[in-house]
């Protein structure tokens, strides 16, 4: 079992920027970004593999979010630039011990966080 800490949410204007975190309990093959807005449905936003430099984005995110690692604290980061209001959502961290998968296949995901909130204002 695997437990997944986010943490690093909150409040920005537009145009500002935040940096999400997410410290993995054990070992991990494949560790992504998720966010779910209110009546919207879960979306991935970001994925990255542990100990490899290969990330995904999703074309919403492009060039203003980057994924990166700490391999050695297990924890993996979203630094989020030039935000906008539509980025606002509860954002979560999900892992996998297997293959993730292409794109953001939800189902492939075996841990999720808690979640953390991000709200950006115009």
């Amino acid at each position: 079992q695997v437990q997944l800490v986010e943490s690093g949410g909150g409040s920005v204007q537009a145009g500002g920027s935040l940096r999400l975190s997410c410290q993995a309990s054990g070992f991990t093959r494949c560790m992504a970004w998720f966010r779910q807005a209110p009546g919207k449905e879960r979306e991935g936003v970001a994925k990255i593999y542990p100990g490899s430099p290969t990330t995904y984005y999703a074309d919403s995110v492009k060039g203003r979010f980057t994924i990166s690692q700490d391999t050695a604290k297990n924890t993996v980061y979203l630094q989020m630039s030039s935000l906008k209001p539509e980025d606002t959502a509860m954002y979560y961290c999900a892992a996998s011990q297997g293959y993730c998968g292409d794109n953001f296949q939800i189902h492939r995901y075996d841990y999720w966080g808690q979640g953390t909130q991000v709200t950006v204002s115009s």
